[in-house]
């Protein structure tokens, strides 16, 4: 695969941070401005394939059959309602494949395989990779076959402590496996600055990695929340709530940053 796609996994191995709605909502407004966006769900839960409103059983062909090498990511893809914007979905299966991974050859680049064989520039400007709540041998494939690490980071008292092994667990990814992956930005979520804990951690985590944090801060709200249930990205649900307009803003900041880097 050549260089113009650019490969982002989303990923901290503490659940309930904002991966998944990150993911949807991110890749919309990414192909809402033109570009040609691929969601990887490698996540077993499905959960990104739940919010496009993707039913269990058209996903005849998953994440979880690219990884092992059983389909081609082209075989795999599926259209969503939104235009340019696709998804290779995931079923309960994927829960077993850290075992199998275990035993097969060369188990940690499976996933860079399968970009690598299957994919040329032309097939898409920015492929999301929703990673797994965990730092299994998914989250490891993940880290090694992309380009850059987005961290979405609760709000929230021990957000620094879970942070700190995620960044540690990138840095020897980075030393032992792929070289070129660098921390795309962390991502605070679940803002509400009705609370002074959410103002101490944003400033406790700016302070702490300076300009890798984003400046755009995703907030607490409903209408986010009420959208997966309904299988639409809250950008289509409702794309005039607080949180839709934050990922179009967090959409801007990371394809700046990209052409800023790409000049």
């Amino acid at each position: 695969m050549g260089t113009d796609t650019h490969i982002i996994a989303i990923a901290n191995q503490k659940g309930g941070v904002g991966k998944t709605t990150t993911a949807i909502n991110l890749a919309t407004a990414m192909a809402a401005v033109g570009n040609k966006v691929l969601i990887l769900d490698l996540d077993p839960q499905g959960n990104a394939s739940t919010g496009f409103g993707i039913d269990r059983i058209a996903r005849e062909i998953t994440s979880y059959d690219v990884v092992l090498g059983v389909s081609p990511i082209k075989d795999a893809a599926m259209e969503t309602e939104i235009p340019g914007l696709f998804i290779i979905p995931s079923t309960v299966d994927l829960s077993g494949a850290d075992l199998e991974l275990a035993e097969l050859p060369q188990r940690n680049f499976r996933l860079a395989q399968a970009f690598e064989k299957y994919l040329t520039d032309a097939d898409y400007d920015y492929i999301l990779i929703d990673c797994p709540p965990s730092l299994s041998l998914l989250t490891i494939n993940a880290l090694v076959a992309a380009n850059s690490v987005l961290v979405p980071l609760q709000c929230e008292f021990f957000a620094l402590e879970g942070l700190s092994l995620l960044l540690k667990t990138i840095e020897q990814v980075r030393v032992s496996l792929n070289p070129a992956l660098t921390i795309n930005g962390v991502l605070l979520t679940m803002f509400d600055k009705r609370n002074n804990l959410s103002e101490q951690v944003a400033d406790d985590v700016r302070e702490y990695l300076g300009d890798k944090v984003f400046e755009t801060v995703i907030p607490r709200n409903v209408r986010m929340s009420e959208a997966p249930s309904h299988g639409k990205p809250a950008l289509l649900y409702d794309h005039r709530c607080v949180g839709s307009q934050a990922y179009i803003k967090l959409a801007r900041e990371i394809l700046g940053r990209q052409e800023i880097l790409a000049a």
